[in-house]
């Protein structure tokens, strides 16, 4: 009998999501907004609305935190971008988890959190985030995200399609629980019986004990990290100044893996500035582009 470790059980989920990638939303998607035809939203006589309250969304909990989330159902101008507004307790895990018809951006607003990230060709890379961090996930990279340090995590989520919704992903819990138990002691050569307690349907924010730091340097035989980092430090980044105040731009002449999304961090030093996200700061904010065609 083999050892059933947490490197077989990512090894999995990397072939896995695989499937996930390449299979239909009609699939994996029933949460999903329909795929148009909707309405044209500038074709009324009036304009709509640009703004969204994404923070006045009421949120779904779980005991390891909340989400709120914004599609093109909720705010119809936004064809292109569908957003997320997520946090996590210290512990709280967003589990494993894949999107099959969008990629994902983020920006962590407070706290801490650890990312990890598993490409289609099996490799992986765990990076821990603070306040201010960047990440990038394209289509069928699975992902998990874990509240680290002593307290809540917070963050928005942008997804290049408007018709994306974050509710109706693909998570390693949906996997575990719809395939039968002989299937997956065969798989990791244990037996059925060790998949009983296994949870039955999805759970997508889990609560658990807060992880220890990483190591300085990962131990043999640790996985390895893909080709491109899913990291970028946009408040490292020497911003450009302005008479008005200044900008970060984040694009993937900065983060070369971030193919679709391009964002950037204003701070005003004369007047209130409100970032894209609905998110009201006292003097700074944040706008987010779908990334202009190469």
């Amino acid at each position: 009998m083999t050892e059933f470790s947490r490197r077989d059980m990512l090894g999995a989920a990397a072939a896995s999501g695989m499937v996930a990638a390449a299979t239909s939303t009609e699939t994996f998607g029933q949460g999903q907004p329909p795929f148009g035809p909707t309405p044209a939203p500038l074709a009324g006589a009036e304009l709509p609305s640009f703004r969204f309250r994404l923070g006045e969304v009421a949120p779904k909990s779980w005991g390891g935190g909340w989400a709120k989330e914004a599609t093109v159902v909720d705010f119809p101008v936004s064809q292109a971008i569908a957003g997320v507004l997520m946090s996590l307790v210290p512990g709280g895990l967003r589990e494993l988890h894949w999107h099959a018809n969008a990629a994902e951006w983020a920006y962590v607003i407070k706290g801490q959190c650890r990312v990890t990230t598993i490409n289609p060709q099996g490799q992986s890379q765990i990076v821990d985030f603070s306040a201010g961090d960047v990440w990038y996930f394209p289509r069928g990279f699975g992902h998990s995200i874990q509240g680290i340090g002593s307290e809540d995590c917070l963050f928005v989520l942008v997804f290049d399609n408007g018709y994306f919704s974050e509710f109706g992903t693909f998570s390693i819990t949906d996997w575990v629980g719809h395939t039968p138990p002989e299937v997956l002691g065969k798989y990791f050569g244990v037996p059925a019986s060790t998949f009983a307690n296994f949870p039955k349907r999805e759970v997508y924010i889990a609560k658990g004990p807060v992880p220890p730091p990483l190591p300085a340097n990962p131990a043999p035989g640790a996985l390895d990290a893909g080709p491109l980092t899913h990291r970028y430090q946009l408040l490292a980044q020497r911003p450009d100044t302005y008479s008005g105040g200044t900008n970060r731009l984040v694009s993937q002449r900065q983060f070369p893996i971030s193919t679709t999304v391009t964002g950037a961090s204003c701070r005003s030093s004369q007047a209130r500035c409100v970032n894209r996200t609905g998110i009201p700061t006292p003097t700074n904010g944040s706008t987010i582009y779908p990334a202009a065609p190469a």
